[in-house]
């Protein structure tokens, strides 16, 4: 049994860390010296408010600390324009817009301590404030949400809301939705965790507090997110840890905020002990990883401070974005959630099809590993290492994946889960954009153009202890080619096999098994830099075959394996046969054209 009081505890100290590096009038939360897109002054308010994910949801739980009256001071005087530390009128794609939406939340949890807290005149410049998101222009993503919150909460404190604001935002949404409980965020833009957990995030805190005048809709957000439910359960790993995968890994443990909103609206999933245990697992998995620095706050990177897989919007204060997944604490200690003892999933299919996400998703190793193929994505806002984050072939709970560190040299190429091509100058290129791209029961496929005449088709198969990558390479000119698995410590190393094309690195915790099955390779290692990698920051070793490619069409067809403990043996009977493209693997048979 898992009590309320040690998560709160957690919380609490995480929040009472943070407290000193608020400045005098506690309006900003001076958390580190890097920069965001947005001004500082921006950035500062920006940590100040996403503390109050966690400790709206506290004091509303019934827990009220010392602190907590420093935030109120701090929204005392940010939201009062004849204050020094105001913080700022709102215009058109302003992060301010982002932050407000905490007290669309804030203002709707019974007795979270704020309005009760104010003055008339702090309400109504509380009010005023936030009240400027409603005509101000956002971005045509996820964004929408934020004025739909907070007019939400000015609905629950009684003061006038505007539901043409929530319905134009609203609206706007919907040609988002992928069917099957996905989202993306905006036309034709990236479908990952992040953005479709976090429709949902929003959409049941909705449903929760507007059911009474807004009933089609709630329902329908609640029906969306059974469905997405079904699919994300597999994201996660019995022990906790989660596939990183897609922008805004900063964000850490808000992968679970889509449970936590589970839990506090009672959707009917699954069991409240199953809830509890995705939840509080992933939870405790964090407490395992170093990303708190010495000073107490949370760092930008992921499982440790790592600057360079930073988001342009990323300031010192964004991580804090993580603790929407403790709304839990807003519910009560006799509630089911707090009362139920942690339960394992229920059962889980090995491979997973999401057409809707392009992916397949695998449990292996018992659960103790999750990971996905991937059909590749793209955007062209281009976000920073989008490359790495969104088109590799393979991303995983174990192993991570690594950033690129510079344009020339394969060891800066970030070559794991990758297929990359040179033209002898040792400048590489993979994946990006895709031309088509399906998931089946049998295959990711995407075609695919590293320059623009050279074309790239790519099937990716998931086995029980791995995957079969093929590849049909059309190019009129020779390249250079290599193709890269998973990566792991280089500290770690305990042996590394090369025979012929085939190349198994064994640590001491886990092994990454790479074995060529078509074409003439030579098995290899590329070791990259330090902190290249997400989930440990000692350099990476990655096993590789590489290439020369003559012009003309060819075909290159590999076997990939990587889990925790020993090495897993191959399918007895995998076969690819060149001259009819034809793959036989457990006494299936399949074309591929």
């Amino acid at each position: 049994m898992r009590t309320k009081q040690e998560y709160s505890a957690l919380l609490q100290g995480w929040i009472a860390a943070a407290v000193p590096h608020l400045s005098a009038d506690c309006t900003r939360l001076h958390a580190g010296d890097t920069a965001a897109q947005y001004p500082d002054t921006v950035a500062g308010m920006e940590g100040v408010i996403r503390l109050l994910w966690g400790a709206f949801p506290l004091v509303s739980g019934g827990t009220t600390p010392p602190w907590y009256a420093q935030l109120v001071t701090g929204v005392r005087h940010g939201c009062d324009p004849q204050h020094p530390g105001y913080w700022g009128d709102v215009g058109d794609n302003d992060q301010r817009c982002v932050e407000m939406a905490a007290f669309g939340l804030g203002l709707a949890l019974p007795d979270s301590g704020l309005w009760q807290a104010l003055s008339a005149t702090e309400q109504d410049n509380l009010v005023r404030w936030l009240s400027q998101s409603a005509e101000v222009a956002v971005p045509d993503n996820n964004w929408h949400f934020f004025p739909v919150l907070i007019q939400l909460g000015l609905k629950c404190v009684g003061r006038g809301y505007d539901m043409a604001v929530i319905n134009r935002h609203l609206d706007a949404i919907e040609p988002f939705w992928l069917g099957n409980g996905w989202y993306c965020d905006g036309h034709g833009k990236p479908r990952d965790y992040y953005i479709s957990s976090a429709f949902h995030f929003y959409g049941l805190i909705y449903s929760h507090f507007m059911q009474d005048v807004d009933p089609e809709r709630c329902l329908r957000y609640r029906q969306r997110a059974q469905r997405f439910a079904q699919d994300y359960r597999y994201y996660f790993t019995t022990d906790g840890a989660a596939i990183p995968f897609g922008r805004s890994l900063t964000y850490r443990f808000v992968q679970v905020a889509f449970w936590s909103a589970v839990a506090f609206t009672e959707l009917d999933v699954f069991t409240p002990g199953v809830v509890k245990g995705l939840i509080l697992r992933h939870l405790d998995y964090w407490q395992t990883q170093p990303f708190i620095g010495a000073d107490g706050l949370f760092s930008i990177g992921y499982a440790y401070p790592n600057l360079i897989m930073a988001e342009d919007y990323n300031s010192p204060g964004s991580p804090y974005w993580a603790l929407k997944a403790m709304l839990i604490l807003a519910l009560p200690e006799e509630s089911r959630f707090w009362r139920a003892e942690c339960e394992p999933m229920p059962a889980l299919d090995v491979h997973h099809p999401i057409p809707e996400a392009g992916q397949i998703v695998v449990h292996s190793d018992g659960g103790r590993h999750a990971w996905m193929l991937m059909s590749g994505q793209f955007d062209k806002n281009n976000f920073v290492n989008f490359e790495q984050k969104y088109s590799k072939f393979a991303y995983s709970s174990h192993f991570g994946f690594t950033l690129e560190r510079g344009r020339y040299g394969l060891n800066h190429a970030a070559v794991d889960s990758m297929l990359l091509f040179s033209a002898g100058d040792d400048y590489y290129r993979g994946r990006r954009a895709c031309d088509s791209a399906e998931v089946t029961g049998d295959w990711v496929r995407s075609e695919w153009r590293p320059w623009p005449d050279v074309i790239v088709t790519s099937w990716l198969m998931a086995q029980e202890n791995g995957h079969i990558r093929v590849h049909r390479i059309m190019t009129p000119r020779n390249l250079q080619c290599v193709e890269g698995g998973f990566a792991v410590n280089h500290h770690h190393l305990r042996s590394r096999l090369c025979y012929g094309d085939a190349v198994t690195l064994e640590t001491r915790y886990d092994y990454s098994r790479l074995v060529n099955l078509c074409g003439n390779r030579r098995a290899s290692t590329v070791t990259t830099p330090p902190n290249s990698n997400l989930l440990f920051a000692a350099p990476a070793d990655i096993p590789c075959l590489t290439t020369q490619l003559e012009a003309g069409t060819g075909w290159l067809a590999c076997y990939v394996s990587a889990d925790p403990g020993a090495v897993r043996p191959m399918p007895d009977d995998l076969t690819f046969d060149l001259a009819t493209s034809q793959l036989t693997v457990n006494g299936k048979t399949l074309t591929l054209k």
